[in-house]
């Protein structure tokens, strides 16, 4: 018999850690049931909280909308025994559910929705909604009630720290994600350390800074390994999709002043940080000072795998990052898959350094970015590895959509996916398609634009859009979309169709017919 879970009054943290592993092993074992066996029953119970630095996530508009991105793990219905519980900071339109179960391909929305216990903290506030459910005991006893059975259920979350790992273990299942304890792992400063280890390249640089002084030093040694280097990034430690990096110009002067005053004047990913704020995160979070590559020819693919709770590292996907902001550092969307040219070796030191992670204990959906460059089209590309992401991201919520849509898998040998007809997909999504036009449009509205325009993916055609983070729509004009279709090319009109639907349709401030 199972034990009921302790309420957080009662549990210090010596309980927490030691119960935290005592429930690993459930992981591993209910892991091998459902990789072995189809439709075997289960709970999976989504905290889709982004439990990141409140300070970098305050420059996110809609953050807790953002919690709708995982909306896609619905996928994990089409299991006609499968139960999910879902929790979220504000309610989910009605509307936004329909949307998603209408892809449910073979499912009836009524089955799925009868196997779905969505709750929520009603809590608008800035804070992280993991934060928000350990605050209300009666909700964790809510979430208890959704567990059919507790040895067959997991915890899916956005992203690992001890917060979640308290859930987990007053929840009293497993937590599918990285231990909390490895999370330095992810970090700028220990993904270099992890390159070195997997031995892939990375640019030269230096970690573990935390004082501005640190950080003058590490820019004077950069200087000094690499003659004539022009630019630098500085890299919060903790910072995500770009948005704690900044770009540092050096001087022509080699003093130490000259260095100081370069460094009030550097180059933020966000209008609205300045110099003063940027070194106290610095000084809080630590950081890393790495060269910038300069390269005529230039482009950031990714690598998203998975380690099993054997050990065992899969491939997931490949993207290509497409980046903007003032600096060109900020993560605005994707493309998949990564281009022919490096896809291969994009995924080869992935694996190398998947192999690392695993060595080291961590179990988790993970993200390496890489940069390829070249100063000629007649050289090779060079790949450098930039840092990992031991979360959820910008690039996986896109891939279980094409996963949700198709019914398809990937080719681990090519990075290829085929869809459940066996045809090649590719698509271009983002979480940054904001408009003022947009603000006002309510979720019925979207609807109502996408079927008047045709713009709802098709099983027959297995191409169309798909969109997410609708919630954020009508407050903040701040909508996503997937565009699936059979080719690089098609996804990239596609995409120009459906935003130069938007803004016609958007003109005035409202749909129009």
């Amino acid at each position: 018999m199972i034990p009921k879970p302790p309420f957080a009054v009662d549990l210090t943290l010596e309980q927490e850690l030691a119960e935290f592993e005592r429930l690993k092993p459930r992981l591993h074992d209910l892991w091998e049931t459902l990789m072995n066996r189809d439709e075997e029953p289960h709970t999976s119970v989504v905290v889709p909280s982004l439990t990141l630095d409140q300070s970098e996530l305050q420059k996110l508009d809609g953050a807790s909308f953002y919690e709708e991105r995982l909306l896609f793990l619905l996928i994990r219905l089409r299991n006609p025994r499968a139960r999910m519980v879902y929790v979220t900071s504000q309610p989910v339109h009605p509307m936004i559910l329909e949307y998603y179960f209408q892809f449910l391909a073979g499912i009836p929305a009524s089955h799925a929705a009868a196997r779905l216990t969505l709750l929520c903290a009603y809590d608008a506030s800035p804070r992280s909604l993991t934060e928000k459910i350990l605050e209300r005991p009666r909700l964790i006893e809510r979430i208890r009630e959704g567990i059919h059975e507790q040895d067959r259920a997991y915890l899916t979350v956005f992203n690992s720290t001890p917060l979640e790992r308290k859930l987990a273990v007053l929840l009293g299942i497993p937590l599918n994600g990285v231990d909390p304890s490895l999370i330095h792992l992810g970090t700028k400063s220990g993904s270099r350390k992890v390159f070195r280890e997997a031995d892939v390249d990375l640019p030269a640089g230096y970690e573990d800074l935390r004082t501005e002084q640190d950080i003058e030093e590490g820019l004077r040694e950069l200087r000094r390994e690499r003659p004539g280097i022009r630019r630098a990034v500085l890299k919060l430690n903790d910072s995500f999709s770009g948005e704690g990096n900044a770009i540092f110009r050096y001087p022509e002067g080699e003093t130490r002043d000259d260095l100081r005053t370069a460094m009030e004047t550097v180059e933020f990913s966000v209008p609205s940080e300045t110099p003063e704020a940027y070194y106290d995160k610095f000084a809080r979070m630590e950081g890393v000072v790495e060269e910038f590559i300069e390269g005529e020819f230039k482009h950031s693919p990714s690598a998203q795998l998975r380690i099993s709770p054997r050990g065992q590292v899969v491939l997931l996907s490949s993207h290509d990052q497409i980046l903007g902001g003032p600096s060109g550092q900020v993560f605005l969307g994707c493309r998949f898959p990564a281009h022919d040219d490096y896809r291969l070796e994009v995924q080869e030191a992935g694996q190398r350094i998947g192999a690392v992670l695993a060595k080291r204990g961590v179990v988790s959906r993970f993200a390496v970015d890489f940069l390829v460059s070249k100063d000629d089209v007649t050289e090779p590309w060079h790949l450098q590895a930039l840092e990992i992401n031991l979360r959820m991201g910008g690039t996986t919520h896109p891939y279980l959509a094409l996963q949700f849509l198709t019914g398809g898998q990937l080719d681990s040998a090519s990075g290829l996916f085929l869809s459940s007809s066996g045809h090649l997909k590719h698509y271009r999504a983002t979480d940054n398609l904001r408009s003022e036009a947009y603000r006002g449009l309510m979720p019925e509205d979207l609807i109502e634009i996408l079927t008047i325009n045709k713009l709802h993916y098709s099983h027959g055609t297995e191409s169309g859009v798909l969109f997410h983070l609708i919630g954020a729509l009508s407050e903040f004009g701040k909508l996503g979309l997937t565009a699936i279709a059979n080719s690089r090319e098609e996804t990239d009109v596609l995409y120009a169709r459906t935003l130069k639907i938007l803004d016609k349709e958007t003109a005035y401030g409202r749909f129009r017919r």
